[in-house]
């Protein structure tokens, strides 16, 4: 769609131009899972001017029964037809904020989150920039783990579905308007990872939660199920969400310092050690399931060792080397994130620390460019080289106490996601798995 969206004006030109007949307004639950209704392009004007009105009650996070009444208010700069759903009557989507009855932002919706802790950054005279990498499997169906290819890291398979899926994929992304720089096959069998091109963090957060419905929407079209649960199949790489991060003003890259041995700016350096500070507490909302720390362990590339690096991959934040006249490609990846995390609240976490670190100017340890995979844990408690939380029980404990999460998240999100979560915990943790069935039946 090669039209600009700018205003709602534009949205129903829009709709005039490709025969718009339904459009569906999408936006979040604290979890991050979508979700979705439908309106006729005839009740447009009125959700523009005073919103659409539904009930919250139902989604996780949201208000209880006696005070659920929501509205959601459509971003028309998000108005994109959906191309998976092209018939005579296109079917667009847009995303929406939601407000209280009052018309005041409400405070449990993860897009408004998100742009509170933008709108404080902007008052620096900041943009953050993030460039996210998902990783997702492929698979028959959702029923198990049956995989449709055995290839491996940046293979060129023969032409198998996955192929073809992807491909496919790139396209319906590409017109949505969505900048992908390149995808490839990763490590796992029928693993792959489709990378964007990076843009603002409110953008993007819309973009990561289109991209999956695109990927799942695509694989249903070819009659099979696409999945971002982080680690699938036991014994195989788990699925990551690496977060390329920097700060600019204007259009200068405040990450980047010639004269600096690493070319990083004070400001950056700040940034980094501030990700490295808060990691253990902020690592409940971008690792937020059981299944999580499932890939948060050594030896299958998830990086679980609080430490940075600019060579080594098992650091939790790489800061990839500078390549001369791309000042502003500076950046640094932050490694353990999966593609289950709500995107609005990860951004939004990752960037709060690192603004810490900004502020209380944290000092940077020395970078560690050793496989820490191959240290003896002694090795590394030497170094100061300490790991990211094992469980998500551990995690939340963390969280709970982190003054830094609660301040990002505002007290209502930081509130329901941890009891969500220890919810969570408690069913996980009565559950008898068939693991423990094969290890102690025979022998207790």
């Amino acid at each position: 769609m090669a039209m600009q969206i700018k205003t709602k004006d534009d949205v129903f030109e829009a709709i005039d131009k490709y025969n718009v007949r339904f459009v569906r307004l999408w936006f979040t639950d604290i979890l991050g899972i979508p979700k979705s209704f439908s309106v006729n392009t005839n009740q447009l004007e009125g959700a523009f001017s005073e919103g659409m009105g539904f009930d919250g009650s139902s989604i996780i996070g949201f208000q209880e029964i006696e005070e659920s009444d929501m509205i959601l208010k459509p971003d028309p700069t998000t108005f994109r037809i959906v191309p998976w759903r092209q018939q005579e009557n296109a079917v667009a989507r847009m995303f929406g904020d939601i407000q209280n009855p009052d018309g005041t932002p409400y405070e449990g919706d993860p897009r408004q989150v998100l742009k509170k802790n933008l709108a404080r950054l902007k008052d620096k005279g900041y943009t953050f920039y993030v460039g996210p990498e998902l990783e997702f499997f492929y698979f028959k169906n959702d029923k198990g783990t049956e995989i449709l290819d055995k290839g491996g890291y940046f293979d060129l398979t023969t032409l198998d579905v996955a192929s073809d899926l992807r491909r496919d994929t790139v396209l319906a992304l590409d017109a949505m308007g969505i900048d992908v720089e390149f995808s490839h096959h990763e490590v796992a069998p029928s693993q792959h990872e489709i990378d964007l091109r990076y843009n603002d963090a409110l953008t993007m957060a819309d973009t990561v939660i289109t991209y999956k419905i695109a990927v799942k929407e695509i694989a249903t079209k070819y009659g099979c199920h696409a999945s971002f649960m982080p680690k699938p199949i036991f014994g195989q790489n788990g699925s990551g969400m690496h977060v390329h991060q920097s700060l600019f003003q204007g259009k200068k890259n405040v990450m980047f310092n010639a004269g600096d041995e690493y070319h990083l700016s004070d400001d950056a350096k700040y940034y980094v050690a501030g990700l490295l500070k808060h990691a253990p507490e902020i690592t409940a909302v971008t690792n937020q399931w059981i299944n999580s720390y499932k890939r948060l362990v050594p030896g299958y590339e998830a990086p679980v060792y609080i430490c940075w690096s600019r060579r080594n991959r098992s650091a939790l934040v790489r800061v990839p080397m500078y390549k001369p006249g791309k000042e502003n490609a500076t950046r640094l990846e932050f490694r353990s994130p999966d593609p289950g995390a709500n995107p609005y609240l990860a951004f939004s976490v990752m960037l709060a620390a690192g603004l810490a670190g900004i502020a209380n100017k944290y000092e940077l340890p020395e970078p560690k460019e050793k496989n820490i995979f191959h240290m003896t844990e002694a090795e590394r408690n030497a170094e100061g080289i300490y790991s990211l939380p094992g469980s998500l029980n551990e995690a939340i404990q963390k969280t709970e106490k982190s003054e830094l999460v609660k301040e990002a998240l505002g007290e209502h999100v930081f509130n329901a996601f941890i009891a969500n979560k220890k919810a969570e915990w408690d069913a996980y943790r009565i559950n008898v798995t068939k693991w423990e069935l094969e290890r102690y039946l025979p022998l207790l």
